[in-house]
């Protein structure tokens, strides 16, 4: 069943509100962006702000869950012949894309740094691979016949997230210079054998 015009509505509204805030945070720095700078950017007041976001780190959390599960989902829908090393490279490769591909990559490259380099946004960041970690691992366990409680399905999910942070962190160190989907590819070329499965 398709969404309602006030569920569309309301999305297209939540996601305009956070591409302001994530370029404002970017621009002046997380603890120097308030909500209400934020807020009057996107031209709305506070009050209104609060109906979508609890606050400016849930804005870049935002974010981060709906990634989380694209990439999940991804997984889930890689044809169940593809070697676990290639179906969980797609899988990142929507984080990835996000990066790669975002309208804006210098803007794009700012939030990263953002999240990165703000201790609290890169807590909140390696929680959400947590919470999306037990799902990977029953999404790949499942592909391969295995129970999710097996080893090798969570240490592949695992590295897999180890290679993802190691792409954000060269591609943010190069200030965007390097492609992060060739790092990417250079990443799980090196993780292939484990994974061979």
């Amino acid at each position: 069943m398709p969404d309602s015009l006030a569920e569309r509505k309301r999305r297209l509204v939540s996601e305009e509100l956070r591409e302001v805030a994530l370029q404002l945070l970017a621009a002046k720095g997380y603890d120097e962006t308030t909500v209400d700078e934020i807020a009057a950017a996107a031209g709305m007041s506070r009050r209104t702000f609060h109906r979508y976001y609890a606050s400016k780190e849930d804005v870049v959390i935002q974010l981060l869950a709906d990634v989380g599960d694209q990439v999940v989902a991804e997984l889930a829908a890689r044809p169940p012949s593809e070697p676990p090393a290639v179906a969980l490279r797609q899988a990142v490769g929507v984080a990835i894309d996000v990066c790669a591909g975002h309208h804006d990559r210098v803007k794009l490259l700012a939030v990263i740094q953002l999240i990165l380099r703000t201790p609290t946004l890169h807590a909140r960041f390696l929680e959400r691979q947590s919470t999306s970690a037990p799902d990977m691992t029953t999404v790949l366990a499942t592909r391969l016949g295995l129970d999710p409680a097996d080893l090798f399905p969570d240490m592949a999910v695992r590295m897999a997230f180890a290679a993802f942070n190691a792409v954000l962190q060269r591609w943010v160190a190069s200030n965007g210079d390097l492609d992060p989907q060739q790092l990417t590819d250079q990443a799980f070329e090196l993780l292939a054998p484990a994974l061979g499965r």
